[in-house]
């Protein structure tokens, strides 16, 4: 199988007998075949869920959550082909994950003011721990 894959990089593979390995379906490239069936799996993951944001804790999801870090590594370096950055914006991806987190939180403390009057979330507020820990990061960084 390699050895057919680099003939036909050398442009020495015969006409007939590429012929015959594109006729069954041969895969010429197993990194795209790799990439296609993540891809697929991640526009199932969209289609069932509405988002992008594959969480890295569950296991079922776990390589695919890695797959998509090490996309969105790829483009925020540079080095995703436009055609994959084409496809995975098909998915409305999050390029930029840490920015939707903070819009997201964001979001989350406007509503809780909308709703209280203020915006001092209780530690001990079971309902908003992970919006108090937010708020509790925000003034950290604020005070640096």
């Amino acid at each position: 199988v390699s050895y057919q894959r680099l003939l036909l990089k050398k442009k020495t593979l015969s006409s007939n007998r590429m012929q015959q390995l594109y006729s069954i379906g041969f895969n010429w490239d197993p990194c795209d075949h790799f990439w296609n069936e993540k891809f697929n799996q991640l526009r199932a993951f969209h289609a069932q869920n509405g988002h992008c944001n594959v969480p890295q804790n569950d296991e079922q999801t776990k390589d695919l959550a890695k797959w998509v870090s090490y996309q969105r590594l790829l483009f925020n370096t540079k080095t995703l082909s436009s055609n994959c950055i084409q496809q995975l914006n098909s998915t409305d991806i999050n390029w930029h994950l840490c920015y939707h987190s903070w819009n997201e939180k964001f979001n989350q403390l406007c509503a809780f003011k909308a709703q209280s009057g203020h915006c001092c979330v209780s530690q001990n507020d079971v309902q908003n721990t992970s919006l108090a820990a937010w708020i509790r990061q925000q003034r950290v960084s604020y005070k640096k």
